[in-house]
């Protein structure tokens, strides 16, 4: 393809861009991209944060070759789904919830359109046909669908008020400084901040909702947002308290991306009744989602009065893609446990390190995934120098607040990490000068 004629054609793709060069990759391997130009640059934020596993994985290829010269498409209502089937069990003992009913899909955003569907079917049965409305935090990002851009509340995405169907965030996310009042009006977030959302259930009728979706460690939309310790423990009571059904958005955290299989599980008695899973199982190989719905609802789901379940999707978790699947979790069984705990320590204190630089205001998150924010108007500067010297992240912007996205894939090697940390260190080095002792 001829430069000009490469041009015409990019002109003609629709896509949204961000205002650096774009980086032409030729080939990419591991936690690298290499590009036609000769230089290499390290992949910071896994790619759109999925490519959890590292480019070009051997496993994830074996697995697609395997099934390849098998079938590459049999639809689970027409053709014994062995290779789902497969999945299914695989997936639900590596997140730790071995008895879930798995329903496959074929992307985030559906995935989140299933489970509420779902979720809405159980609570009707349950409590009654008037169990309807869906509540979502005022920041959070549930998809890319009209309806899921409508309830969340991604600030840079979110549609007109016109095409908002009159649906809108329920209840602040307990983070400062979004959540500017608090409980108490001092700005400080801790478990009672839940406290809102019993209050959003309550104002509306708890026989009016029919359930709560949140992510359990914020992802790009706020940069990494951790909630305060017993938060989601309180959330889950509140939930059950009122029969409206829990609904945990792991599609970005799920599957290590915050240090355990689910994020949910860095605390104790926060375990949703609904998970979804999408980024981490598709790793960028393919596009794919689980919603994973505990035993004792999916019963629920066969009862006297239950709708039909939902359309999943014509290319939901098909052979290949369930082959594929199979192969990420391959990988991810080949990590060793003790050495990633060690690598994910070492990468938060490395980062909240950064502190010092008086262009870094704040460094937050878990395991593989953090947010780094940068004073106002840094921002691309900051990114534009970084990826000079080789090391490429995913911007985050909310409110006053803007940074960079930390997240490499989780095969990266203590090489790796050292060459991110350190790019990164040099460049805001370059940026200004380091915060008095």
């Amino acid at each position: 393809m001829d430069v000009h004629n490469g041009a015409q054609l990019r002109s003609r793709l629709l896509a949204t861009s961000r205002p650096l060069a774009e980086l032409d990759v030729e080939r990419a391997v591991g936690s690298w991209l290499y590009c036609r130009d000769g230089r290499r640059v390290l992949d910071g934020s896994s790619g759109v944060l999925c490519v959890n596993v590292g480019h070009n994985s051997p496993k994830v290829a074996a697995r697609i070759a395997g099934q390849l010269s098998r079938a590459a498409f049999a639809g689970p209502a027409i053709a014994r789904p062995y290779v789902q089937m497969e999945l299914v069990e695989r997936l639900c003992r590596a997140v730790g919830r071995p008895d879930d009913h798995v329903a496959f899909t074929t992307s985030g955003t559906t995935g989140v359109e299933v489970a509420l569907s779902i979720a809405r079917n159980i609570a009707r049965v349950r409590g009654g046909e008037s169990r309807q409305q869906i509540l979502a935090a005022d920041l959070s990002y549930h998809g890319n669908s009209a309806f899921t851009l409508a309830i969340a509340g991604s600030q840079a995405r979110r549609p007109r008020a016109a095409d908002s169907f009159g649906l809108a965030p329920a209840f602040p996310a307990p983070y400062p400084p979004s959540h500017t009042g608090g409980p108490r009006g001092d700005h400080v977030c801790d478990a009672t901040c839940a406290d809102e959302v019993a209050q959003a259930i309550d104002s509306r009728g708890h026989e009016n909702v029919a359930a709560v979706i949140f992510e359990p460690v914020n992802g790009t939309t706020g940069g990494a947002f951790v909630p305060p310790d017993g938060y989601l423990r309180r959330l889950a009571e509140i939930c059950r308290e009122r029969g409206v059904v829990l609904v945990h958005d792991e599609v970005l955290t799920g599957l290590w991306r915050a240090g355990k299989p689910l994020a949910s599980d860095h605390w104790e008695g926060a375990s949703p009744d609904i998970c979804i899973l999408s980024k981490g199982l598709g790793a960028g190989y393919t596009s794919v989602a689980a919603v994973l719905i505990a035993p004792e609802l999916a019963t629920i789901l066969k009862a006297d009065g239950a709708d039909p379940l939902p359309a999943m999707g014509t290319m939901a978790a098909t052979p290949l893609q369930a082959a594929t699947c199979l192969g990420v979790l391959d990988e991810l069984d080949s990590l060793d446990a003790k050495v990633f705990d060690e690598r994910c320590h070492r990468l938060g204190e490395r980062l909240g390190a950064l502190t010092k630089f008086s262009s870094v205001t704040d460094v937050r998150g878990v395991g593989f995934l953090y947010g780094v924010e940068l004073s106002r108007g840094v921002q691309w500067q900051f990114l534009e120098k970084v990826e000079s010297r080789g090391v490429l992240f995913y911007p985050f912007r909310y409110g006053t607040g803007e940074g960079f996205i930390v997240a490499p894939p989780l095969t990266s090697t203590d090489a790796d990490l050292d060459f991110l940390v350190d790019t990164v260190r040099d460049t805001l080095a370059e940026l200004g000068s380091s915060r008095p002792a």
